[in-house]
């Protein structure tokens, strides 16, 4: 059995000083493949420690010099990039193509980074535009400081690459927590900033849950800002720690984004790109568009066309390249989408497609791939983020009242408009209240363009300027010209 024991703080591999230890399963063969630390508040002392020695000589490295090691990280990804989809597959269950989709979207960030790094640097000091006589104002972006990085477990080296990449290129140094429950890949980043010299102290990684290192790391009085992607409920838990001492937060958090299908789509397409939407990584994607909400024209050839892919789709090992959908990672999350499956059948929900209709692999933590229609907007499973293959459909009458029932939401993450038109799927994605929305398209994510929501999906952006922006502060120097 591997062993995870120890904690990559100041560039050394060093034993935790906690004494617990937690398993790491491989979800479709359904047994140990690792073993890893619960870690504890003295490793957290530790890192936040090095980082803080480490942060004014990172910060005075300049951009240009940290955009070279974002791109030395960039290249050390490429190089492991089989392994390491391999390793995620295992570990996480995600089907082999996903896995794949994942490292080159962690590989882009990081050398985008690298580019915003570099320029960065050159408008340092930049001169502000201004009407006084004789005064002269530069503007300079500063590092927050050491900032303490907490990701989920569904999106293994993406979620931690939208941060760790804005944040080394900011100049500030890191105290990262991955995911207990898919750990595996993201020790390849700390072997990754051993084996090209990071400084020392720049990059901390621990591994733990949120007892042994969520709790003291949010709560870490050393830690200038705090970024979190996961669930609502633990977000909120962040965001009460970072009140004190009015520290930088920024949140990802759930959604429940909806998918329009408009009067004028054409079914078959409108159909693949349903399906992109939901069944991608299992269903276990926070812009997943689980509410389906279909013109009444459309619903019931839309019904049958997703139908025919739903029972297309081949449940089984994430590493066979026939597989096109995995297990859910863990026993716990398919407890959890069966619960909402059983919470269907107690409220009467009409079943398109379900577990009834298909038999499941003989291993596996797996769930069957559901489509319910004319779903009552009072159910939990219309108004609760269920993060598993669940689609929910209701048809509508007109463009406004799919805008007002997708709008109808405490989240606000994304959402996808399908029409023949692409001036009108424009203009109704315009009119939609969302942090992302894709028209005619699958869930493209860009490093360039921002990435979070409105309402309860979370508080600040990633990726583009706006992520790199999250972990600066502005600093204005004003007095009399120097010319």
């Amino acid at each position: 059995m591997q062993q995870l024991i120890r904690q990559f703080i100041d560039n050394r591999w060093v034993e935790s000083a906690g004494q617990r230890r937690l398993p790491i399963i491989d979800p479709y063969h359904q047994r140990q493949i690792a073993e890893v630390t619960a870690g504890d508040a003295a490793d957290v002392d530790a890192a936040v420690a090095a980082a803080r020695r480490a942060q004014p000589g990172w910060q005075a490295l300049g951009g240009a010099r940290r955009g070279n090691y974002l791109t030395a990280l960039a290249e050390s990804l490429t190089a492991r990039r089989s392994e390491l989809m391999e390793l995620s597959s295992r570990n996480n269950g995600k089907a082999l193509a996903e896995a794949g989709i994942d490292l080159d979207d962690a590989i882009a960030c990081y050398r985008y980074y690298a580019g915003q790094a570099q320029a960065l640097e050159a408008r340092q000091g930049r001169v502000v535009d201004h009407d006084m006589e004789g005064i002269q104002a530069q503007v300079y972006e500063d590092p927050a400081g050491v900032v303490g990085l907490i990701t989920p477990w569904n999106f293994p080296l993406v979620t931690s690459a939208w941060k760790i990449a804005p944040a080394l290129a900011a100049g500030c140094t890191i105290v990262f927590k991955p995911s207990e429950v898919t750990p595996l890949p993201e020790q390849a980043l700390a072997e990754i900033a051993e084996a090209i010299a990071l400084p020392a102290g720049v990059l901390n990684l621990l591994h733990g849950d949120g007892e042994g290192i969520g709790a003291p790391l949010t709560a870490h009085p050393g830690v200038d800002k705090l970024s979190f992607t996961g669930s609502n409920a633990v977000g909120e838990k962040v965001m009460h720690a970072a009140a004190e001492g009015v520290r930088n937060v920024s949140l990802e958090l759930g959604g429940k984004s909806p998918i329009l299908v408009l009067a004028d789509a054409e079914v078959a397409q409108a159909a693949d790109w349903v399906m992109a939407g939901i069944f991608f990584n299992s269903g276990q994607i926070c812009s997943a568009t689980s509410r389906l909400i279909v013109h009444e024209t459309l619903a019931e050839p839309l019904y049958a066309a997703l139908s025919e892919r739903i029972d297309a789709i081949r449940l089984g090992d994430p590493l066979d390249d026939a597989t096109d959908m995995g297990p859910m990672t863990s026993a716990r999350q398919r407890e959890a989408v069966e619960r909402y499956l059983t919470t269907a059948r107690e409220e009467g929900l009409v079943a398109v497609r379900d577990g009834r209709h298909r038999q499941l692999p003989a291993q596996g933590e797996f769930v069957a791939p559901t489509l319910y229609r004319d779903v009552p907007l009072a159910s939990r499973l219309w108004q609760e983020e269920i993060f598993g293959p669940v689609l929910c459909a209701r048809s509508v009458a007109s463009d406004e009242e799919a805008i007002d029932l997708a709008n109808a939401s405490l989240f606000g993450l994304a959402a996808t408009v399908i029409a023949g038109d692409v001036a009108r799927a424009r203009r109704v994605g315009r009119a939609l209240r969302a942090g992302s929305i894709w028209v005619n398209s699958e869930q493209l994510v860009l490093p360039q363009a921002g990435w979070g929501g409105f309402g309860i999906s979370g508080i600040g952006r990633e990726l583009g300027p706006w992520g790199l922006a999250s972990y600066l502060e502005v600093k204005h120097v004003i007095g009399p010209s120097l010319d």
